[in-house]
């Protein structure tokens, strides 16, 4: 019956990722004006955003926390990661991430829990009738909090689900909402070198602004007395989540005990943006040293304009990680420092640039 159910799983998965690709060639534009909370689509953490995202069918570990929770499902012991990024280089915006995954005994699951904070600075404050900068400054947050569960549901099916509680904010305005992440990877193969993975993102209920910064002061009409005066709340209009839609698939090439290459292909539905196809590359030396690369093709990405193109991402990404461990004895603790570059036009690229312990 598991070999039965393992192969069905494993025809749908490779149906979803063989889906004819004229159907899946853009997102909704018309729709692009009700899109929020862009931040979800940012992947804080260097190593898998090293080959541009591609891991949704081979990441493994904490940092399949982005690209697909059922990846966390193979953490083997404890996982803890901090990333720090400089986005746009340029733009003075930051992103920092804190993640920890723990394995719940041999047949208990993995249990997650990260937060990802962006940093934009301080920001002048300024009216209409008071336009120059000299009331002060405000600082805008947003902050995601995830925490998730996965689990190894056989030796080859893995699942995962995630809650995260997303949150943007000034200092009189805020929106909160609710997403859930939910994915599968199937591992096959005599050497478990065959991947596929599927991985939903970022549903949730629409968020609204609401705050003293919607507020005003009112006078009922026909009374010009100040005591007649009410406060009177504006309501924002509400704004859809950046739900997308990962099928990816990855082989790796063994070459004797030492050396790995894996070759890994995705795609991404995006309700609001256009969709996108990733290839990527890792080589590894065992646990050692990891050299990565990817591309990220989507309609119109080699226009010189970011109006045309659609993003200011342009395309290549790259990175590479470090692990020591910490025994001669056992490879699977150690520390690892990850490194990651995505090339942006204009700006001067994403740098990221993580720190992991494993035990």
């Amino acid at each position: 019956m598991k070999k039965i159910y393992s192969c069905l799983v494993a025809i749908f998965l490779m149906g979803l990722v063989l889906i004819p690709m004229d159907k899946v060639t853009a997102g909704n534009k018309d729709r692009s004006g009700q899109a929020g909370a862009s931040e979800l689509l940012i992947n804080p953490w260097a190593r898998s955003s090293g080959w541009g995202s591609v891991s949704t069918s081979c990441g493994q570990g904490l940092e399949a926390l982005y690209t697909n929770i059922a990846g966390t499902g193979f953490t083997k012991g404890t996982d803890i990661i901090f990333s720090y990024t400089d986005w746009l280089k340029g733009s003075g915006v930051s992103v920092m991430a804190f993640g920890l995954s723990q394995k719940l005994g041999q047949h208990g699951g993995v249990l997650t829990a990260a937060v990802m904070s962006m940093n934009f600075g301080e920001v002048d404050i300024t009216t209409v009738n008071s336009p120059e900068p000299n009331l002060g400054t405000f600082k805008p947050a947003c902050i995601n909090i995830n925490l998730g569960y996965a689990k190894a549901f056989s030796n080859s099916i893995y699942g995962g689900l995630a809650v995260k509680l997303v949150n943007e904010s000034i200092s009189d305005v805020s929106a909160t909402a609710i997403a859930v992440d939910a994915g599968i990877q199937y591992v096959t193969g005599e050497k478990e070198q065959v991947k596929f993975g599927i991985a939903l993102k970022n549903i949730g209920a629409p968020m609204r602004f609401s705050g003293d910064g919607l507020s005003l002061r009112a006078v009922i009409p026909g009374h010009d007395n100040s005591n007649d005066q009410f406060t009177m709340d504006q309501r924002s209009a509400t704004y859809e989540l950046p739900a997308t839609l990962r099928i990816g698939a990855s082989y790796d090439f063994l070459i004797g005990d030492m050396h790995r290459i894996t070759a890994a292909g995705n795609f991404t539905s995006n309700s609001f943006t256009k969709d996108q196809f990733t290839l990527g590359v890792e080589y590894g030396l065992k646990s050692y040293l990891m050299l990565r690369a990817g591309y990220t093709y989507q309609d119109g990405i080699f226009n010189s304009s970011v109006a045309d193109r659609g993003a200011v991402f342009t395309g290549p990404s790259a990175g590479l990680t470090v692990s020591v461990p910490f025994s001669k004895e056992k490879e699977a603790g150690g520390i690892a420092i990850d490194y990651s570059y995505r090339a942006t036009n204009p700006f001067q690229g994403t740098h990221s640039i993580g720190i992991k312990l494993n035990f």
